[in-house]
């Protein structure tokens, strides 16, 4: 008789660690990949990427990037080349434009878990990739195609080999490769240089004497790796400059792109910054609010970290201190955006690793997760009721201008997400309550991909209104583009239809002259698609056709009979528009 062995003595499945690794992997592909393919690119930035690659693509300029017509110079050309790559390969999908971000965000967990797994162990590192995989900022910007998602992973990158080789070496190569990802992340978004900041910490812990950092050894040439860092930065800035001083020397934008990136968009920019001006406490807030839940876990680890730093543990010191100095250095700037800080955050976790599994033990902390749970799902719920009963006025004729007079999707979906929401922290008790968190951080993420991005497309993206556009212009006639977002080109580029534009940062009279011009040259096949207040007073409103609302613009397109006879446009000031060029978010 064949007897089952005791179940003491069987692992359950699910206790494999190889299989709680495929299961968070799982998790995180549909945390952050619901919805993919659902929509197209909505701004404010990804509209503006996904056209720079598809015009590097188009004309096999990669290394100046183009917005219409006119040099794209607000940021380097690393997130665009990813883009067009991924457009390459997947021959134009409609979820093209978010894949780099999101093995930006697979790749970002996957290294912090595997650098704690080998300095702690298994569980720690699960739990911090975890952490960061749930915590509010992270998936908001690894749902998304923003150039912040992947610099987040070249930095996370860069750390991973820095400390695999400070921390946990000596590991060369991975030193080596730190260097590498930490110039990538420059040639990204110009940042990529905080990742060396390691090395202050790293110093003081040597001179000090501290426990865990690499032994101290006489000189070593492969110090000299660190000079990878300058790899990626020249093999891009070299051949710009190259071909901007001698391929186009005629031409003086050129000139002014090389300078601009390479000294307007990061040193003038962080010393004298236009937008985005904040206090110097603003980056305390975004930790302490979109880091959740990972920095509720904060106030419980202060007592291990002070334990550890006390004890001159440098696996303790090095992470910790780094993410200091990283909100320091974004902190002495006046210009401040939430996203800055976003790489400190998978280190902040690393920080964290070894105390992760005591916090989650302690009934104060679970408490508290499960009452923010419980409290972001009664909000969602009363938004929901409060939209549905008609007492939420601004929530309601935002929804109701987003999907053509019909708020009542949106309601639904606000009102499932709350009640789910509600449901789970009821069941789950704050004794499970995070697994009550990843539950309802997926409920509310792919409630928001699966239902919110199809029925918010058409207003998001302008698809509708450049499909109405492109359906009222005979085939084969232009569309000449004037006072235009990103999106709007885009879309037509998309929809494989003719296109003309007259500059991006150019003032919208002197766009509409262009385009006034342009038309008068063939006034039979030239049509002109404006946002509505630049038309007054040279375009007759009543003889031009709305085609829509879209990003909070209404849209008209007109022929030659709309326009008034020998106009010439006024400046912005003496016709009472709006301002033209408004700069990147980011």
């Amino acid at each position: 008789m064949t007897t089952m062995p005791p179940a003491h003595n069987s692992r359950r499945w699910f206790e494999d660690e190889r299989v709680q690794l495929v299961l968070l992997f799982v998790f995180a592909l549909l945390l952050l990949g619901l919805g993919i393919g659902l929509r197209d690119p909505w701004p404010s930035d990804e509209p503006r990427f996904a056209l720079v690659a598809r015009e590097m693509l188009a004309s096999g300029q990669w290394l100046f990037p183009h917005r219409g017509v006119e040099l794209y110079s607000d940021k380097p050309p690393m997130f665009m080349w990813l883009e067009a790559c991924a457009y390459a390969i997947t021959g134009g999908w409609r979820g093209w434009f978010l894949l780099p971000s999101l093995l930006a965000g697979l790749g970002s967990i996957a290294l912090v878990y595997d650098f704690v797994r080998r300095q702690w162990n298994h569980r720690a590192g699960l739990l911090a990739a975890a952490a960061v995989l749930v915590s509010f900022d992270f998936t908001f910007q690894m749902r998304g195609a923003q150039i912040d998602g992947v610099e987040t992973f070249w930095i996370t990158l860069a750390m991973y080999g820095l400390l695999r080789h400070l921390l946990l070496g000596p590991a060369w190569r991975w030193y080596a490769l730190g260097f590498l990802a930490a110039g990538l992340g420059v040639i990204t978004k110009g940042v990529g240089v905080i990742a060396l900041l390691v090395f202050v910490p790293f110093w003081f812990v040597r001179w000090r004497g501290w426990n865990g950092a690499l032994p101290t050894q006489g000189w070593n040439a492969r110090w000299w790796l660190a000079l990878l860092f300058l790899v990626p930065i020249l093999g891009w800035a070299l051949p710009m400059l190259w071909s901007a001083l001698h391929v186009h020397a005629g031409d003086p934008a050129y000139a002014r792109y090389a300078h601009d990136i390479l000294l307007g968009q990061t040193v003038s920019r962080y010393a004298e910054p236009a937008h985005h001006i904040h206090p110097w406490w603003f980056y305390l807030s975004v930790i302490a609010f979109e880091w959740l839940p990972l920095s509720l876990a904060i106030p419980w680890a202060i007592p291990g970290w002070s334990r550890a730093l006390r004890a001159k543990d440098a696996r303790t010191l090095l992470p910790l201190a780094w993410v200091v100095l990283v909100v320091i250095f974004f902190s002495l700037s006046g210009g401040k955006r939430d996203v800055y800080i976003l790489p400190a955050l998978p280190v902040t976790a690393i920080a964290l690793a070894p105390l992760l599994p005591d916090v989650l033990r302690r009934a104060s902390f679970r408490w508290a997760l499960w009452a923010l749970t419980l409290a972001l799902a009664l909000v969602l719920l009363i938004a929901g009721l409060g939209m549905h009963t008609g007492h939420l006025h601004k929530l309601v004729t935002l929804a109701s201008s987003a999907l053509d007079g019909s708020p009542q999707p949106l309601t639904a979906m606000i009102l499932g997400i709350g009640s789910a929401g509600v449901l789970i922290a009821l069941i789950g008790r704050p004794r499970h309550a995070p697994w009550g968190w990843c539950a309802f951080a997926l409920v509310a993420w792919g409630s928001w991909g699966l239902v919110a991005y199809p029925l918010l497309n058409g207003y998001s993206s302008s698809r509708a209104v450049m499909a109405r556009t492109a359906s009222l212009v005979p085939a084969g006639d232009t569309i000449g583009l004037v006072a235009w977002k990103e999106q709007n080109l885009l879309m037509l580029d998309m929809l494989d239809r003719k296109t003309a534009n007259f500059g991006f940062k150019l003032a919208w009279h002197e766009q509409l002259r262009q385009a006034l011009a342009w038309q008068a040259a063939d006034p039979a096949h030239r049509w002109i698609f404006a946002y509505g207040n630049t038309l007054t007073p040279c375009v007759r409103e009543a003889d031009a056709i709305h085609v829509g609302h879209a990003n909070r613009r209404e849209w008209y397109l007109f022929n030659r009979r709309a326009v008034v006879p020998g106009c010439i446009p006024p400046k912005a000031d003496d016709a009472g528009q709006f301002g033209a060029y408004e700069p990147d978010d980011d």
